[in-house]
């Protein structure tokens, strides 16, 4: 069993934080709509104002139009001789003409200030509006990612209970593409999904830490920092130890000598492998499988044949057909479903009816 490592409980605290309530991802989407919706609520208020703004404004300039040329109208109908002896008396300097003049010099250039500050809030209106129809568009976005998120924290968490219970039987693409949705980098990626893959090495250790928290007077953070002290300071002549290792350790070392990704392998292929090892059979079959052209994931796809005795039997009939690694390496199931006795009778009753095997293609074996 491998040690449970500082990097590994690290990577392994980012994973738990992500299957619970306070998830990071989730934390920081209810962020992003708490300050959407405070956005949208805001937005809101100044756009009824700035509404209410342009409409007192508008009228004000219809007003302003039509009282200025209403009171023109009044004053050039007025003649001051009409009044010459009040207004001498009470010594009103009253003279029409000049107050219409004043009025048409003042009235057009007012009515013009009172458009530009109309235009003003207008285009502010516009930057309002925009704020807060990014702010809706947000809310609704952030409801979707938010039910897309709960199904991938919903997945996480199978994959997690079936690692803990021995059971998993997940590929490594599959989880690979999974933690990619959380924003894990191709190297968090991949140690995950040995981590997940393989329990034993780290993830069982983990979880009896997490229940070790679970003690009064401790919480999670302080139990996994005298972890990692203890660690830090474990003797390196400890940390350095070689520990034996184990019949599944043993395979992966031998299926990455062999130049296999041993993670393209499930953890029950592993143990399919193991309950038919015979190292010798499996580096054969590997090596007639590379001498003879044919592509190694023909093993990924068909543990079975990593074991099969008859293996090389079985292809070099095929190859002696005529038929061409390629076309073997896309049915591996013939070699699955004969053994080298019945291939040999499968291709004899095809010659005996007549037919050529070489013609005949290996998925109508």
């Amino acid at each position: 069993m491998k040690m449970l490592t500082a990097d590994m409980t690290k990577l392994l605290d980012k994973l738990y934080n992500l299957r619970g309530e306070d998830s990071i991802v989730l934390s920081k989407m209810e962020k992003e709509r708490e300050l959407a919706t405070e956005t949208k609520e805001r937005t809101t208020s100044e756009k009824a104002t700035l509404q209410e703004k342009i409409e007192s404004l508008t009228e004000e300039e219809r007003v302003l139009g039509d009282q200025g040329e209403n009171l023109v109208t009044a004053l050039s109908n007025i003649k001051t001789e009409d009044f010459k002896t009040v207004l001498d008396k009470l010594k009103i300097d009253f003279n029409p003409d000049k107050l219409s003049e004043q009025i048409s010099k003042s009235l057009p250039e007012t009515i013009n200030k009172v458009q530009e500050e109309t235009k003003s809030a207008q285009d502010e209106l516009v930057k309002v509006e925009t704020e807060m129809n990014t702010a809706i568009a947000t809310i609704e976005e952030l409801a979707i990612r938010k039910d897309e998120a709960l199904e991938n924290q919903s997945r996480l968490n199978e994959y997690f209970e079936l690692a803990l219970n021995g059971n998993i039987n997940i590929t490594r693409d599959s989880i690979t593409s999974l933690l990619e949705k959380f924003d894990f980098n191709e190297d968090e990626c991949r140690e995950a999904a040995k981590i997940l893959m393989f329990p034993e090495d780290a993830l069982y250790e983990y979880e009896e830490r997490l229940k070790n928290a679970e003690q009064p007077g401790k919480s999670i953070s302080e139990v996994f920092a005298e972890a990692k002290e203890n660690v830090e300071n474990e003797p390196e002549e400890m940390k350095e130890e070689d520990t034996p290792m184990s019949p599944k350790d043993e395979l992966i070392s031998l299926l990455t000598e062999l130049g296999f990704d041993y993670l393209d392998f499930t953890n029950n292929d592993l143990e399919k492998i193991l309950a038919n090892y015979n190292e010798n059979d499996l580096r054969h079959n590997v090596e007639f499988a590379k001498n003879n052209n044919i592509k190694l994931d023909i093993f990924i796809d068909s543990v079975e044949l990593l074991y099969d005795k008859e293996f090389e039997q079985k292809i070099n009939q095929l190859l002696e057909v005529g038929k061409e690694p390629f076309d073997i390496y896309l049915n591996p199931g013939v070699l699955i479903k004969y053994d080298n006795s019945k291939l040999e009778d499968m291709i004899n009753t095809l010659r005996d009816s007549g037919l050529d095997p070489r013609k005949v293609p290996l998925i109508a074996y």
